[in-house]
């Protein structure tokens, strides 16, 4: 009778360990999904920052050391590893406020504001950083549920067992939270 109720018992735990490691996969699996949404989108916006630099250097050529920021910051965020979520999130951070700046210049010029390439460009770069805010949110989400997983009880057990890690969160810094300033070159 003992050796019955060790062996239910030993199945039962094994039961909820096998149950809780396929839920830590499922939730590491969905923090993974999230984070390559975040990266199309900012794949996506890095390949259209060259063509608004350009579209505004023709009218505001002075600004070199903005268009050079630009450059710089963008080459910065594409050296960052993949699996760095804390410092892309800073020099992404960084790139988005020069971006802010751009678009700001670029509403003094009447002529370039009225450019159909730029309104095209404007509304691609708008529509991908409200798809990049939509990223952010479910991986923040998905690495949200795994790290409660990772923390509580008893799945906590089986995460330290197994190597499971707590996730970065994919946070916004103060360059994102600030209204871009301009100061206009001549």
């Amino acid at each position: 009778m003992i050796a019955w109720i060790v062996l239910l018992v030993a199945a039962a735990v094994l039961v909820v360990g096998v149950v809780l490691y396929n839920r830590l996969v499922r939730a590491r699996q969905m923090a993974a999904e999230g984070w390559s949404g975040i990266d199309v989108q900012l794949k996506r916006r890095s390949d259209l920052i060259p063509n608004l630099v350009t579209i505004v250097q023709g009218y505001a050529a002075h600004e070199r050391t903005l268009f050079a920021e630009i450059a710089r910051l963008r080459a910065e965020a594409g050296r960052i590893r993949e699996d760095d979520v804390a410092a892309r999130a800073k020099a992404e951070t960084r790139l988005a406020s020069a971006v802010g700046r751009l678009i700001a210049l670029a509403e003094a010029y009447p002529d370039l504001k009225a450019s159909e390439n730029f309104g095209k460009l404007q509304a691609e770069l708008s529509t991908t950083e409200d798809e990049l805010q939509m990223a952010r949110r479910y991986y923040n989400g998905a690495v949200r549920n795994l790290n409660i997983m990772v923390e509580s009880f008893p799945g906590n057990l089986v995460a330290g067992l197994f190597g499971f890690r707590l996730g970065d969160y994919f946070e916004i810094g103060d360059g994102d939270r600030a209204v871009p300033q301009v100061a206009f070159g001549g």
